[in-house]
């Protein structure tokens, strides 16, 4: 992975500042809650360090074999 991420992601944190800002939020009541949802992010993450496995859905589904070669 290249560090171009990097680069995209203060614009992003900026952006989000500015939407609850916008929507009457407090700056520094933002900082906030990004940093405590940051520090809940990596809290999960030391339990679980893949959640993606957990949603439904996210098991490998067996093909069907449904095709007409399949077929008695």
């Amino acid at each position: 992975m290249t560090e171009t991420w990097r680069d995209d992601l203060r614009p992003e944190l900026e952006d989000c500042v500015d939407t609850y800002g916008v929507r009457g939020a407090k700056q520094t009541d933002v900082y906030k809650s990004i940093t405590q949802e940051i520090e809940s992010l990596r809290t999960a993450y030391d339990h679980d360090p893949d959640p993606a496995e957990d949603r439904p859905g996210a098991e490998a589904e067996e093909p069907l074999n449904e095709w007409p070669g399949a077929l008695p």
